[in-house]
């Protein structure tokens, strides 16, 4: 036994027993003071949120709006298909989840039951598409192709398929008016992503999980008011997820209607002629690289003049808008983005870059006047300029003496603005440029719009390219340590440029004025630059921002939003310098390089003075590429195909034929009114009922091929309608007819540039 006595060990132990209280004590005040903070401080928020928990949100899809050319022709609406539905609360409440059920319901669809319960699985990191990544609580889409017989099999058995549904329900649809595909400019649809949907919480007008959005075109550009308002109705459920009442509902709001500029008519016939323009030149050899032209791209715009909109827009490639209903396929998918798809989703008339050639002539024309060179020269017109050891040519050596800026257009001599542009540089001290340096040639080129985004309102427009001074500044520095890499003195002539551009590729050059005087070298324009530039040429000097929309027009009709004309600048010349450029680009259609599409062949000048300016632009390991700007005083329309030849050889047919149907021109010269599909642009807007919706006139079924008939019936008549009749054609006009017929044939080459 110890002898310790046990009032000893008193003290510790009470020491101990009242550290522990306090412990106690604290930990209850702390955990009292967080349920006060909790229950009664926080208490509201969390209550709320706690029955934000219980309440799950089913949506209605709002009907997208329309999109309708200038007529009021639909572009694209929605369909009304048969759409079969699981819903996956009732498959979840059946013993085998659904398995059964889900199998039976392929058997009617005719698809594999594997397949059937992929689009049932809810979409999470883990799981792959197909999956559904909408509310769990939502009817979600098995198939919108269903048969009327499938539908009626699956509402008729309803005791076989519980909690599946086969209704009808409005899907997107691109119409195609006429076979007016209009793929780029109208875009597609997609559903919503993750991202899109967190970056759009805080915005007025937030996406849905259920939600399909504007992905390129018209669709993006206009998708806030296209898309309407989606129907919510929210649910009370329990902690099992049974609905046991209904809380509130949203009802949904309908999608405004976009009218466009477009004319559907136009497009079908501006598409048609760029196809076929594009197979003619794969028909043609190329002499300087001896196989045929592989014409394998292009685009062409259809401008009116005085405003800037749109009449059409063909890009070529294209695709069908229709394989993104629904969802696109893997295959369609490659299809349209692989390596091997040439990239029809581009639109090439605001995305395609290239050199513009001879058309970019205007500009020096101008920026010579306003450096201070006489319009009326006289310029020598060599059939070539020399620099150096350098020789640079005239297009096929042609020399026409001393000539005017004028004349120099009209035959598209490249030796008068090769000298102007060596002598500006010059002046401007050459490599080693003065502080005050003009650069008339550059500085005008962006007084016209190049180098800088026109405003059009379609997503993704392109800038294209001045290569001037600071442009080569800059473009030396990023790829400087390549080019030294690479280059190699005496190497191949790729090495060779490497080489050069290493030691001074930050420095102007003589080579690089001149070839940038013609629209060669490194510049870059886009079919939509050229045809604003020309059409502020036809309207007196005024570029316009280029425009596709041209109302917004509520669903029920009560508002209409017009889109108004937007100028952005002037052109940087004199209204006589304009007159007498006008002149000569009537020149070039009567008398210069484009008078054998014209002037030559029956086109009425007379009454519908046309202008013009073809462009044949040389790109190296490439064929030339065509390029054909046109105006009359209505409209602007610009054409070009990649490594399709000469620009009236190639390009030329077809806007003259674009032409024909506008203004309803004939095979011998002569206009029928009749057969004009859009003779001056369409000023009014469609009209609007009382209850919203819009008139829509009837499109022939295929105008640009119904044009082309008429145009061969005139030109060559049954001849037993001629029997008993006497001729009034003149034998002039007869002959120029088989003059027409012959250059057609033959695909001349006079002048071709």
């Amino acid at each position: 036994m110890s002898n310790i006595p046990e009032t000893g060990r008193t003290p510790r132990v009470q020491i101990r027993l009242v550290v522990i209280q306090i412990l106690v004590l604290s930990l209850l005040g702390t955990l009292g003071g967080r349920l006060w903070y909790l229950q009664i401080r926080e208490g509201e928020a969390y209550a709320k949120e706690a029955s934000g928990n219980h309440v799950q949100q089913v949506v209605q899809p709002a009907v997208r709006g329309s999109i309708l050319d200038a007529r009021g022709v639909p572009l694209a609406d929605n369909e009304t298909r048969l759409v079969v539905s699981a819903s996956r609360t009732d498959l979840l409440k059946m013993p085998d989840d659904g398995k059964a059920v889900l199998t039976k319901l392929a058997g009617v669809l005719g698809m594999k039951p594997a397949e059937v319960m992929e689009k049932v699985r809810l979409c999470d990191a883990k799981t792959p598409q197909p999956c559904w990544n909408g509310s769990p609580y939502q009817p979600i889409p098995i198939t919108d192709e269903a048969t009327p017989k499938q539908a009626l099999q699956i509402r008729e058995r309803a005791e076989d398929f519980p909690g599946i549904t086969a209704e009808p329900q409005a899907l997107r649809r691109y119409p195609a008016p006429g076979g007016a595909n209009t793929a780029q400019v109208l875009g597609y649809l997609s559903p919503v992503t993750d991202q899109e949907l967190q970056q759009a919480q805080d915005t007025e007008s937030p996406y849905l999980r259920s939600d399909q959005v504007g992905r390129s075109g018209l669709e993006r550009q206009y998708d806030k008011a296209l898309r309407g308002k989606a129907g919510v109705t929210r649910y009370e459920v329990d902690n099992l997820g049974r609905v046991i009442g209904e809380a509130e509902a949203d009802p949904a709001q309908p999608g405004a209607n976009l009218v466009t500029s477009i004319d559907a008519r136009v497009q079908r016939v501006a598409e048609y002629e760029l196809n076929e323009a594009m197979k003619e030149a794969r028909k043609e050899w190329d002499r300087n690289t001896n196989e045929p032209y592989k014409a394998d791209s292009g685009a062409v715009v259809v401008m009116e003049a005085k405003t800037g909109r749109i009449v059409a827009m063909a890009s070529n490639p294209t695709y069908d808008p229709n394989a993104w209903v629904g969802g696109i396929s893997a295959k369609d998918y490659k299809r349209l983005t692989g390596k091997s798809s040439n990239y029809p989703l581009l639109n090439r008339a605001i995305q395609g870059q290239s050199a513009p050639g001879s058309i970019f002539k205007v500009i020096p024309t101008a920026a010579a006047v306003n450096a201070g060179y006489s319009f009326d020269g006289p310029y020598e017109c060599s059939s070539s300029y020399s620099i150096g050891n350098q020789v640079f040519k005239n297009f096929e050596s042609q020399g026409y003496g001393g000539i005017s800026l004028g004349r120099a257009l009209e035959v598209s001599c490249d030796t008068v603005f090769y000298r102007l542009s060596h002598e500006e540089w010059k002046r401007d001290g050459g490599t080693k440029p003065k502080k005050n340096a003009k650069d008339w040639f550059y500085k005008t080129a962006h007084q016209f719009g190049l180098g800088a985004e026109t405003g059009i309102d379609l997503p993704n427009e392109v800038t294209g390219r001045i290569p001037d001074r600071k442009w080569k500044q800059d473009y030396w520095k990023a790829n400087k340590d390549a080019w030294c890499k690479y280059g190699k003195k005496g190497g191949s002539y790729v090495e060779q440029i490497a080489y050069e551009n290493c030691l001074e590729g930050n420095r102007l050059r003589a080579g690089d004025s001149v070839n940038y005087s013609i629209g060669q070298g490194d510049t870059l324009v886009t079919p939509i630059q050229m045809a604003t530039i020309y059409a502020a040429i036809s309207n007196g000097g005024t570029l316009y921002d280029p425009s596709v929309g041209k109302a917004v027009v509520s669903a029920d009709g009560k508002s209409v939003e017009e889109i108004e004309p937007k100028p952005h600048g002037k052109l940087p010349i004199s209204r006589q310098t304009l007159a007498r450029m006008d002149d000569a680009l009537a020149g070039v259609a009567t008398r210069g390089t484009a008078a054998w599409r014209f002037a030559d062949v029956g086109w009425p000048q007379d009454k519908i003075p046309m202008h013009a300016k073809t462009g044949t632009a040389e790109v190296h390991g490439k064929q030339t590429t065509s390029w054909f700007a046109t105006y009359t005083k209505d409209y602007s329309v610009v054409m070009t195909i990649s490594q399709g030849g000469t620009g009236s050889g190639a390009s030329g047919p077809a806007v003259r034929n674009i032409y024909d149907a506008l203004y309803g021109v004939s095979d011998d010269g002569t206009i029928d009114k009749k057969n004009a599909l859009l003779p001056t642009p369409q000023k009014k807007l469609p009209k609007v009922r009382t209850d919203g919706t819009i008139t829509s006139p009837k499109v022939p079924k295929d105008p640009a091929k119904e044009q082309r008939a008429t145009q061969k019936n005139e030109a060559d008549p049954d001849p037993q309608q001629l029997a008993g009749t006497v001729s009034t054609q003149s034998p002039e006009n007869r002959d120029t007819r088989r003059r027409r017929r012959r250059s057609r044939r033959r695909g001349g080459r006079r002048m071709l540039t």
